[in-house]
């Protein structure tokens, strides 16, 4: 041990002398709770002393310290060396006799994690106010407390050769897929990186072959119920050490939609939100597209009352309207990325300063037009109705405002087809990712374009329980 951990001042090493036989309780400082330390391991030991004096083997010492003295619930008996170095540097205390080949590993971590607080980006009106933290075990607390079932299985994997990540797969038993459950695992143990110090380092050997696209088969959520509820559909949930998110798969296309407050609020409201949820992301990716293919090639499409405005807008200012709404986006970009890499009180100065200084200057100058700022400003607040689609829908905003430039409307509708395509032709671990839209479910319509009542949603959860018997059977 003091050989692996060499110059480095962390490593701790109390040695005690029983008799003629040494033991030594190893530990990481900052890594343990140095009371317990302590109370369980080295008082009980001292207090001791005359009856391990008495037992004259090393190993039967050791046998008696094991099932005796000790008094802490999380013991393992570790005899490969690579497990024991593990385990210590995740908060584990080694207990070394001399002349004995096995070595006893105390859980006694006592190093400091965030607590449990409010999702910072899953905001949600009516459910928990409760989101994972960096700490995988209490992770793995927040899902038990909501799933009550001797059915929930957690599974412990450790990748990264040089991190050595803890990585926790969640699922229900008697639900889950063995296939795809087979799937996920040779996935994860097939990963050749050093280092996972995200979630998101997985993604791309969880997703499926194809090596280009915009959307991910596999969902992130930082909200335990959220995962609870995929987890009870038959999903597979993966919780990685040090990292307050959650992996879900597999996910399909329209759960990107779906939020918790869907399902918490009454079925006629819940629809009018999730068809907004469509609405704003057409109009994120495909309204700036389209407004420069139709003021640089068809200005004859805009309504009669608006053709004037507009036209007048474009010609006051001294840039073609292509090269005026990529500024406008990049513009916002760069406001968005400085509102989020700075301190909260300067995040708001700058959006302030963006939206006022910048937009104002911008417009009463001249170089760019009212109605193009109105567009950019429009998709921009509605590609925050759905945040975990922001990313692919940044990149598809930037193309079909290429695209509308210099192609028109032809070339907007030609690369939206590919797009289209590009999400039906994905496969979510032998589930299309456009499912149950294509191919079509009528039955599955009850949760995709509207949110039926709780009574119709629970026929569906029995089918899946049946067909899970099944299985089973």
């Amino acid at each position: 041990m003091q050989n692996e951990f060499k110059d480095s001042d962390d490593l701790t090493i109390r040695e005690v002398k029983i008799g003629d036989t040494s033991l030594s309780v190893v530990s990481l400082d900052g890594m343990v709770n140095k009371e317990i330390v302590a109370e369980s391991i080295l008082n009980p030991i001292l207090v001791a002393k005359d009856s391990l004096i008495e037992i004259k083997s090393a190993p039967k010492k050791y046998e008696y310290v094991k099932s005796t003295v000790l008094t802490t619930t999380e013991q393992y008996e570790i005899e490969n060396f690579e497990k024991a170095l593990n385990l210590l540097m995740s908060g584990f205390s080694l207990l070394f006799f001399d002349g004995v080949s096995k070595v006893i590993a105390i859980g006694i971590q006592g190093f400091s994690f965030r607590a449990v607080a409010e999702p910072a980006t899953e905001v949600t009106q009516k459910g928990s106010r409760e989101s994972f933290v960096e700490n995988v075990k209490v992770n793995v607390t927040l899902v038990r407390r909501r799933l009550k079932n001797t059915n929930l299985k957690f599974e412990n994997l450790i990748l990264g050769s040089e991190s050595n990540t803890a990585v926790t797969l969640c699922y229900l038993n008697n639900i889950v897929s063995a296939k795809l459950l087979n799937e996920v695992k040779t996935k994860l143990k097939s990963i050749n990186l050093k280092y996972i110090l995200a979630a998101e380092y997985l993604i791309p050997y969880l997703n499926g072959n194809k090596k280009l696209s915009l959307f991910n088969e596999v969902g992130i959520s930082e909200r335990p119920d959220t995962v609870c509820g995929k987890i009870s559909e038959g999903r597979i949930a993966i919780l990685v050490d040090g990292v307050p998110t959650a992996l879900i798969v597999p996910y399909l296309f329209i759960e990107y939609f779906h939020t918790f407050d869907d399902y918490a609020q009454n079925p006629l409201f819940s629809t009018l939100a999730r068809w907004l949820k469509y609405l704003s992301f057409l109009i994120t990716i495909l309204l700036p597209g389209m407004y420069v293919a139709l003021g640089t090639f068809n200005p004859e499409a805009f309504p009669s009352k608006l053709v004037n405005k507009i036209a007048t807008s474009i010609g006051e200012t001294p840039f073609p309207i292509l090269f005026e709404t990529l500024v406008i986006h990049f513009i916002y970009e760069i406001m968005r990325e400085a509102g989020l890499r700075l301190p909260k009180p300067l995040g708001h100065a700058v959006s302030i300063i963006g939206g006022l200084v910048i937009g104002d200057a911008a417009v009463n100058s001249g170089l760019i037009g009212t109605p193009t700022l109105m567009i950019v400003a429009l998709t921009a607040i509605a590609s925050y109705i759905i945040p975990n689609l922001y990313e692919p829908c940044a990149v598809l905003r930037l193309i079909f405002i290429l695209v509308g430039g210099i192609f028109g409307l032809l070339g907007v509708m030609i690369v939206f087809t590919i797009v289209m395509l590009d999400i039906c032709s994905k496969d979510a671990y032998s589930t299309v990712f456009s499912a149950p839209v294509t191919p079509f479910s009528l039955s599955s319509m009850k949760d995709v374009f509207v949110r039926a009542s709780w009574k119709e949603l629970s026929k569906n959860y029995m089918k899946i329980q049946e067909i899970s018997n099944e299985n089973k059977s």
